[in-house]
């Protein structure tokens, strides 16, 4: 079958699908108006979950850092914008989260599929990152990262810090 959501992950040298999305006040998000900076995109399950928190509150911290070596942060989920407002202002968070309640821009990016879930296999969201070159170019791309520590990681895999 070609159309599996396998089928569609990215390699580095690939064109990032461009998006725009709606982040948590309802505002459009493009990646077209980051060109010219290097992006890091990663999808994540839920918003207000432990794992999503922790790596959440982890981008936040490093986000100064990531824009130093002249890095923007995009958090893309499934939630609804107002759930999203919801986890910036519980969390602190000072990062860019969108929503992708359609899925799309997730599966383009192969991050919505099947994968195990407690041993079982279910479809949802593949918690990944992406590292986008000034031209929208994948740099890095890393499927089913761990949400502890896969900011330190990271940021060392970048030479950050």
């Amino acid at each position: 079958m070609t159309d599996s959501p396998t089928a569609t992950r990215l390699s580095p040298g690939d064109q990032a699908p461009d998006f725009t999305l709606p982040d948590a006040e309802g505002n459009p998000v493009s990646l077209d108006s980051y060109r010219g900076r290097r992006v890091v995109v990663y999808c994540y399950p839920a918003a207000l979950t432990p794992g999503c928190t922790t790596q959440a509150v982890d981008f936040t911290a490093a986000a100064g850092e990531f824009a130093e070596a002249g890095l923007d942060i995009i958090g893309i989920s499934p939630d609804a914008p107002e759930k999203l407002m919801r986890f910036r202002e519980q969390e602190g968070l000072s990062i860019t989260l969108v929503s992708d309640e359609e899925k799309s821009v997730l599966a383009a990016y192969g991050a919505y599929g099947p994968k195990k879930l407690y041993g079982k296999e279910v479809v949802g969201v593949i918690r990944s990152t992406f590292v986008l070159d000034t031209e929208g170019k994948v740099e890095r791309a890393a499927y089913n990262v761990k949400a502890t520590g896969h900011v330190a990681k990271l940021r060392r895999d970048l030479g950050l810090g």
